[in-house]
């Protein structure tokens, strides 16, 4: 009886020894991660329409060549951040999604693995188009940046009797506008195409233009880490330099924008404007009846404003989800990599986005972004986008779309004063109301 009850003690016992061992070999596997022999799983929560097609067909790739299953989801347009949202709350979410701006390290970032030292982080050749939190932790990197300017016709400005080389700041762009603006009829075009305030349209201004008043200013600042709770406007005759250019020497009269209707794009390739106020990503399109077009900066008037260079910058941010697997972590990173890295991978995201800043992604044929290039070669400086940082950015840009229809219609002291009062008082009303 003794023996048969021993015989079943050490029976017992083994088993929890056996137990026990498998228990350490199973934590000591998921500790590894990718390393541990699972191969992991990709799910990208891309906020990219236009880039879909790209997208699937880079995902069956890379599933072919390594077995590792990648799933590329697509928000439709302007549902980004609720689709983030509900996906975010499901069993499987997002191991790659995007982060930015500023409001969405806040909204996010705890979300977000630290990139630091990561693969990808070391195939990038640039921090310029990073995102950190306010404890220094890299929450998302960009993979690919475009900018935004003037786009100009050279064949145009030749015909009427200029050169681009007259055109290295804001006293030179004015001469040759307004010139050609003058004698419209006898070119057969005008100096700039339709700055129409409608929602198609008034992003160009109220977003991408505006930006130069922020630039300087927070350059001013020594450069805003974070969005401030006011702004001072100390460039706001230079935004009105600008934008007074733009809509009183065009085909449209400025009391004919707030309705929209008129086609800016279709007016510069057709010939009938020398300026176009837009960005990298019309290349493709412009570039079809105007293989020369070229973008030069904001030229608005600040001093030393010969050695600007385009504004440039991304929100196409790439995050990591930190609550995922570590082999999901792993299997997502490597999927980057092989995105900014692969011949055949980084051509076709290129084509597509603009410039990678990554060390061995395949070169953009976009002309506008090696214009952007050229400047920044010359020792010209980058207009970042600070625009990112425009709090409550749809209120206060529609506030700011209200006031310039005022200006558009009656170009008086007193409505710039209220287009002004929406762009400095309008922040600070907009950053207080996403504070409370």
């Amino acid at each position: 009886m003794k023996k048969r009850i021993l015989a079943l003690v050490l029976a017992v016992l083994l088993v929890v020894s056996l137990a026990a061992c498998g228990g350490s070999s199973d934590k000591k596997d998921s500790d590894k991660g990718g390393d541990s022999g699972e191969k992991g799983s990709v799910y990208w929560l891309n906020f990219k329409p236009e880039i879909d097609e790209t997208l699937q067909s880079l995902a069956k790739t890379y599933t072919e060549k390594t077995g590792v299953e990648v799933k590329v989801v697509t928000a439709a347009s302007g549902t980004y951040k609720t689709t983030l949202t509900s996906e975010m709350d499901k069993s499987n979410p997002p191991t790659l999604f995007v982060i930015g701006n500023q409001q969405g390290v806040k909204d996010w970032g705890e979300f977000a693995l630290d990139l630091t030292d990561t693969d990808i982080a070391k195939e990038l050749k640039t921090d310029a188009y990073n995102l950190y939190d306010a404890d220094g932790k890299l929450v998302s990197i960009g993979y690919c940046y475009e900018c935004y300017g003037i786009i100009a016709n050279p064949d145009l400005i030749e015909k009427a009797g200029h050169s681009m080389d007259e055109i290295t700041n804001f006293a030179g762009l004015k001469a040759v506008a307004e010139d050609i603006h003058a004698r419209a009829a006898e070119l057969g075009f005008d100096a700039f195409s339709s700055s129409d305030m409608d929602d198609s349209s008034s992003w160009r201004f109220t977003g991408h233009m505006a930006n130069l008043e922020y630039y300087y200013e927070s350059r001013d600042d020594g450069g805003w880490k974070e969005c401030p709770a006011s702004i001072k406007g100390t460039y706001m005759d230079n935004f009105k330099n600008l934008y007074d250019l733009c809509i009183n020497n065009s085909l449209t009269a400025p009391t004919d924008l707030a309705t929209g209707g008129h086609d800016a794009e279709n007016e510069f390739k057709t010939g009938k404007a020398a300026f176009f106020v837009n960005g990298s990503w019309e290349y493709a399109a412009v570039s079809e009846t105007v293989p020369n077009a070229k973008m030069i900066p904001y030229y608005c008037g600040v001093d030393g404003e010969e050695k600007a260079g385009l504004n440039c910058g991304t929100e196409n941010c790439w995050a990591v989800n930190a609550n995922v697997s570590e082999a999901d972590q792993k299997a997502t990173i490597d999927f980057m990599v092989w995105l900014v890295s692969d011949k055949d991978a980084s051509t076709a995201m290129v084509e597509q986005l603009g410039i990678m800043p990554y060390k061995n992604a395949a070169e953009s044929s976009n002309g506008f972004l090696k214009n952007a290039d050229e400047y920044t070669s010359k020792d010209c400086y980058v207009m970042d986008w600070v625009t990112n940082y425009q709090p409550n950015v749809d209120e206060y840009r529609k506030d700011l779309v209200s006031a310039l229809n005022a200006y558009n219609a009656d170009q008086s002291a007193d409505n710039w004063a209220k287009v002004t009062e929406a762009f400095v008082d309008g922040w600070a009303k907009q950053y207080q109301a996403i504070a409370e």
